[in-house]
């Protein structure tokens, strides 16, 4: 795994408003990749997470096992 293992904060802009997520090298690569493939930014896809989420598990988590499911899909 290239980069760095520990998680890094990453800025968003989610409903109009700043806020950062701290994730792990490999898993914001992957989700800047998911966001281009699907034709949206980052933050288009990261809103879209967290919409679904629910309030059951942080947005960190949320994202990461987004990324998970869709690898595991062949995405």
């Amino acid at each position: 795994m290239s980069g760095s293992a520990r998680p890094r904060k990453h800025s968003l802009t989610l409903q109009g408003h700043r806020t950062s997520v701290s994730l792990e090298d490999a898993f914001w690569s992957e989700v800047q990749r998911l966001a281009e493939v699907e034709g949206k930014s980052v933050n288009e896809l990261i809103a879209e997470i967290d919409a679904g989420r629910g309030t059951k598990s942080g947005l960190a988590s949320a994202i990461r096992v987004y990324v998970l499911e869709r690898l595991k899909a062949g995405h």
